[in-house]
């Protein structure tokens, strides 16, 4: 791919979900950027088809269940196998579930939380032995608005998003000593396949749109490149302004 200004240059990043959507457009920017990437997704046709869009010579697909430990350990083996490390680490893999605690089903609550919450946890315990080898490395955890303030109607995906927020301050807490820095993304309102369906107004966000996937990407490209040294247990809020207040209340 064309590069750019090599902010993350021979870096070796690490992208769950990243076939499609927001984990697609980090690939893309993040080697444009300099970095070697791994593709790791469930979608092995999307995966694949992007790794050779980008250039198999510094993209690699892994097949990943983000909900399987053992999974985790192939996929993180088979990245030191190729590339001899690994130095940053992004959780984007994610799902989105309806229903208040009243109305969702166990089954949609326990598949949310496991991909969402639990295949966080598994990739960062996955990946830490590893990052701490490096003199800087980077998790950057993909939260939501969801996990800065509470969403009607969305009782497991909320719980989850305010989990990976918590996982991950306790997480920067944790490894410090070590360099390794963990902050969190909560992005408002997104265009991608995941949210193409649904049914939402715009009239909340101060700026009157959604975001594209790009905008999110520049974000981890900074959390990415040592330009971050100093940044760590970050919450990031990316809406448009959707959580700085009421945008529908006009009291004139």
């Amino acid at each position: 791919m064309k590069s750019r200004s090599q902010r993350v240059a021979d870096k070796v990043v690490f992208i769950t979900g990243a076939a499609s959507g927001m984990g697609a457009s980090h690939a893309r920017m993040l080697a444009a950027e300099g970095a070697n990437v791994v593709i790791a997704d469930i979608d092995e046709a999307g995966g694949k088809a992007l790794s050779q869009e980008i250039g198999e010579d510094r993209a690699l697909f892994v097949s990943l269940d983000v909900t399987k430990y053992e999974n985790w350990q192939q996929a993180v083996d088979r990245t030191i196998e190729r590339f001899g490390k690994m130095d940053v680490l992004i959780n984007n893999a994610g799902i989105f579930s309806a229903g208040s605690v009243e109305d969702a089903s166990l089954a949609d609550w326990e598949k949310t939380i496991a991909i969402d919450l639990t295949g966080t946890f598994l990739g960062m315990k996955a990946a830490v032995p590893h990052l701490k080898k490096n003199t800087t490395s980077s998790i950057i955890n993909i939260s939501s608005i969801a996990g800065v303030t509470g969403f009607k109607n969305r009782a497991a995906y909320s719980a989850a998003k305010w989990g990976v927020q918590g996982l991950t301050k306790t997480s920067a807490l944790d490894f410090g000593e070590y360099n390794i820095r963990v902050n969190a993304i909560h992005p408002g309102s997104v265009e991608t396949p995941l949210t193409a369906n649904l049914k939402r107004g715009l009239g909340q966000i101060p700026l009157g749109r959604a975001a594209q996937v790009e905008e999110i990407s520049h974000l981890v490209v900074y959390l990415a490149s040592d330009e971050s040294t100093f940044t760590t247990g970050g919450t990031f809020v990316v809406d448009g302004g959707e959580t700085a207040g009421n945008n529908l209340r006009d009291d004139q």
